[in-house]
């Protein structure tokens, strides 16, 4: 009896033999999602209401008008990227994605570290959405009362961590529960979202055309040219915002096991998740410019007294007395991300206990719901420590250590396009599809994300970048980027230590069989 039939789990994924290569299932709920309950939990993840509403203001105050092309350009890294992910789907359906293909291409070494920047980055999020959602929570009771006061209860270090750890146990409950209720959840909350959105936008031009506005600016497709970007720095600040606008399309993949027809249905949705974001954010930036214009007037988008919440600014100016739908919408946004945030890192964890990679108990699956619930409890555990002494020691630390994690987004969606590249590349030249979408998307995709994480790293050690402070003169967003990289370093080496099967390539090995792979590509075509 091998180790991990003896211990529960499913065989593992066999190295040698007849079915060398080939995934092993975990248990999860098979055939549970379809490409739109994919969708709607990746945009869920993406959560666009709270993510423009931040980062607009400072993206206006670097390129103006020129947003609309920084959204662009943003976005082209992310594409690429996805290509790599599907292609990789398509191949190894596998819930451990990120760190599966890891090993797949590279090996049990760097595999384990992708799988580390996916787990690191997403835990930092859930905590920084949970603290979002409290923020919202008391600014809708303020507005809804007409109590400016009950906005700053937010700011009380007691009564905000408490309320913190009231949502994430929420989103847990929630995500220990089957995918169906997720779902069922997520359809709600993502729905208002963007009914909402599409609202505020629509409206915000209507009044910009009629002259109704305070400060209206005529529309033009100059907008859209990247060249008219007045430097570098404005590209690669709309780089940077891709990292942020964009990041958590790829949850959808995590869920491959559990969606209807694997193969296929997790890399349609990722695409469709990232044009759908795209399309709205291209949609409410027009339509703010629009209303508001680029200068830095009371409600001017380059005003920096409105820019960490334009949407709440501007809400009242364009919604009038349904103002609150802002509020309530952007609520929505991180009370649903955080949920669904939620299934990315459990996913993985499960995958990384199931292969042997961590402790067995991380192979736990819910006998009742059939979902990850022994790495969903952790991972929500750990989150809400990590934001409660990060939320006690100082505001600060809790910022830069958000914007530190760019740094790990860059290092595993990198390395997973590389690994696309790598895994794939005895079919490079097989057909102008295989070329494109195996060699040449993902490899200027990894390599665009691979320069960010360079230039980030290096940026950072100046403590001004971010909150200014600093550790032995370099900047504290450098040094808890580190940190947290050689934290996933130490930890993956005392896991070689205590389970040596994994990283020998025993139970899940370094690439696959071309016979094997020649019948994935056919079955996948």
């Amino acid at each position: 009896m091998s180790a991990s039939e003896s211990r529960g789990a499913a065989p593992l994924a066999p190295s040698t033999g007849a079915h060398a290569g080939e995934l092993s299932k975990k248990g999860l709920s098979a055939g549970a999602v379809g490409v739109l309950g994919a969708v709607v939990i990746g945009v869920s993840t993406i959560a666009p209401a709270y993510t423009l509403t931040a980062s607009l203001g400072p993206t206006v105050s670097v390129v103006g008008t020129q947003v609309p092309a920084i959204i662009l350009v943003g976005f082209i890294p992310m594409l690429l990227t996805a290509f790599g992910y599907r292609e990789l789907n398509r191949a190894m359906p596998d819930s451990g994605t990120s760190f599966t293909w890891g090993v797949r291409a590279f090996g049990p070494w760097i595999g384990w570290m992708t799988g580390w920047g996916l787990v690191a980055a997403t835990v930092i999020v859930l905590s920084n959405l949970a603290g979002i959602a409290v923020e919202f929570l008391f600014l809708l009771i303020s507005q809804l009362s007409n109590n400016p006061e009950i906005a700053e209860l937010a700011f009380n270090p007691f009564i905000n961590v408490v309320v913190c750890l009231l949502f994430m146990l929420g989103a847990t409950l929630i995500s220990y529960r089957d995918m169906q209720t997720t779902q069922k959840f997520q359809y709600i909350l993502v729905t208002f979202q963007v009914a909402v959105l599409l609202l505020f936008a629509v409206v915000a031009i209507v009044k910009a055309v009629s002259g109704d506005a305070p400060d209206p600016t005529a529309f033009s497709w100059s907008w859209f040219n990247p060249f008219e970007v007045p430097t570098f720095s404005a590209f690669a600040a709309g780089l940077s915002l891709s990292i942020f606008i964009f990041w958590g399309w790829d949850v959808v993949l995590t869920m491959n096991e559990e969606t209807k027809n694997p193969a296929k249905t997790p890399g349609r949705a990722a695409m469709l998740t990232v044009v759908i974001v795209v399309s709205l954010y291209l949609l409410l930036s027009i339509g703010l410019i629009m209303f508001a214009g680029v200068g830095d007037g009371p409600l001017g988008l380059a005003n920096e007294d409105i820019s960490a919440n334009v949407f709440f600014a501007l809400s009242d100016p364009i919604l009038g007395p349904l103002a609150f739908l802002v509020s309530l919408a952007v609520l929505s946004s991180s009370a649903a991300s955080l949920q669904s945030t939620a299934v990315g890192p459990a996913r993985t964890l499960l995958a990384m206990g199931h292969y042997g990679a961590l402790p067995a108990k991380f192979a736990r699956v819910s006998p009742r719901f059939f979902t990850p619930g022994y790495a969903t409890v952790v991972s929500a555990i750990v989150a809400s420590v990590f934001y409660a002494v990060m939320r006690v020691i100082s505001e600060n630390v809790l910022t830069d250590t958000i914007l530190s994690l760019g740094m790990m987004i860059c290092f595993y969606y990198g390395l997973t396009a590389f690994a696309c590249v790598w895994y794939f590349r005895k079919q490079w030249f097989d057909s102008v599809r295989s070329f494109f979408f195996t060699f040449l998307f993902p490899l200027v995709g990894g390599a665009i994300l691979a320069v960010l994480f360079v230039t980030t790293l290096i940026d950072s050690m100046d403590p001004a970048y971010g909150s200014g402070s600093s550790i032995g003169g370099l900047g504290l967003v450098f040094v808890l980027g580190v940190v947290v990289i050689l934290a996933g370093v130490v930890i993956m080496i005392w896991q070689a230590i205590k389970r040596p099967a994994f990283f020998r390539g025993e139970t899940l090995s370094i690439d696959a069989p071309e016979s094997l792979r020649r019948a994935r590509r056919r079955q996948a075509d």
